[in-house]
């Protein structure tokens, strides 16, 4: 994968856990992916189980967009990036 392909030039260049990573730009972010949810979940079942971890600011749960169903995947916004942690 590109990530992948991305990591192993960081890798090679010395790079991981400077300022020039990738991995800099998104330490302090707020945002997960959440993956392989069953397709009848709607936004309000993943707040309900994703706020426990912490304020959720933002969600977008993944729709097809012809038919309006969910296509299994959400991307969470947490008021605080250390909610990810525990989310993850």
């Amino acid at each position: 994968s590109e990530i992948q392909r991305i990591n192993a030039i960081e890798l090679s260049n010395g790079l991981t856990h400077t300022a020039a990573s990738w991995h800099q730009k998104y330490a302090s972010s707020a945002w997960i992916n959440i993956g392989s949810l069953p397709l009848n979940l709607t936004e309000g079942d993943v707040i309900c189980i994703f706020s426990q971890y912490g304020e959720i600011e933002d969600i977008h749960l993944v729709r097809d967009g012809d038919s309006g169903k969910s296509r299994g995947f959400a991307f969470v916004k947490y008021e605080d990036a250390r909610s990810c942690v525990l989310a993850v």
